[in-house]
């Protein structure tokens, strides 16, 4: 404890003045466009850009990127239960699995082909086709992305999140969509949760309602996604042979048993109501800190040298996974 406090302090610090910006952007403008955890990790990452903490602080500052993420996963599989996903329809949910299916593909292969990294290819192609920031924390340590992979994929799709929500009310008029459909593509395409709320709300409850549903069966998928990204990790670290089976006890990490664990206990009505605020509340809380620690660790300059290819690649791969959700809009008769 004595080795990890003053990092994790420094990071706790940084979180509060995430926190603090965000609630100042909230009263000055009505609601946070920039959200704590993207303030935290950008705030890290200009601090590191002025001060490179020494050895006193490395031990906490690694402990919060790593085991704390870790930990907020796995809290993050209490918010999620069968029953909300069932309340779809087959229909809906096949296409929502079918959609992320071929939006993570597509968006790894743009990302590719305007030459990024294949971890942060990883990255980003799993921060747009299914919850943004929370996708990116949930897989880079599956993938052994680097903090300068995830600082640079939160930082530009958190300004696309942004843009998203500003938008995409606009293609209601545009093409035709009813409350319902805009609600579907609204849950298929905007990042995170609080985003579809503000995405969404300007066109009505229905939009809302259906938006809201179909987000959190697509944040379900990170689920599975991991699951396969971890028997891929080898060849995506660089650290196996191509094709090697892992042993039996990395084939999934511990902390996506943790997720699905807890959702299962969730499904089955073990997890009490009273219990379930709370754990959303550490794991927002946990990972914001462990972004300030990712921030921490990584020097602002070196992402702006890669800047232009990660916006380019998230930004094509956005375009595709809107394409695609409008082909499922169409293709099921979405009212």
């Amino acid at each position: 404890m004595t080795r990890l406090l003053p990092g994790v302090l420094l990071c706790a610090g940084v979180t509060l003045a995430a926190v603090a910006l965000a609630r100042i952007e909230a009263a000055l403008f009505g609601r946070a466009w920039l959200e704590a955890l993207v303030l935290a990790i950008l705030l890290g990452a200009a601090i590191r850009t002025a001060w490179t903490p020494g050895p006193r602080w490395k031990p906490g500052i690694d402990f919060s990127a790593k085991m704390l993420l870790e930990v907020a996963v796995v809290l993050l599989g209490a918010s999620l239960s069968a029953a909300t996903v069932l309340a779809v329809g087959p229909g809906l949910l096949v296409g929502i699995a079918v959609v992320v299916a071929i939006a993570i593909g597509a968006s790894y292969g743009l990302c590719r082909l305007f030459g990024l990294p294949a971890r942060m290819a990883v990255l980003v192609a799993c921060g747009n086709s299914i919850c943004g920031n929370s996708a990116i924390a949930a897989v880079a340590p599956v993938v052994g992305a680097s903090g300068k992979d995830v600082a640079a994929s939160i930082a530009f799709t958190a300004v696309l999140g942004v843009a998203v929500v500003l938008l995409l009310p606009l293609l209601v008029p545009a093409l035709g969509l009813s409350m319902g459909q805009y609600g579907v593509l609204a849950g298929l395409t905007v990042y995170a949760v609080p985003q579809v709320l503000a995405a969404t709300a300007p066109m009505g409850a229905l939009s809302v309602q259906v938006g809201t549903l179909v987000k959190l069966v697509r944040v379900l998928m990170l689920g599975p996604v991991v699951v396969v990204l971890s028997l891929l990790a080898p060849r995506l670290r660089g650290d196996g042979a191509a094709g090697a089976r892992p042993p039996l006890h990395r084939l999934v990490p511990w902390f996506i048993l943790g997720f699905l664990g807890l959702a299962a206990l969730r499904s089955l009505g073990l997890l009490p109501e009273v219990l379930l605020a709370p754990a959303a509340a550490l794991a927002t809380v946990l990972t914001t800190i462990s972004m300030a620690a990712l921030g921490l660790g990584v020097d602002l300059r070196s992402v702006a040298r890669s800047g232009g290819r990660v916006v380019g690649a998230a930004v094509a791969s956005l375009l595709v996974l809107g394409a695609i959700s409008l082909g499922l809009i169409r293709l099921l008769g979405v009212a």
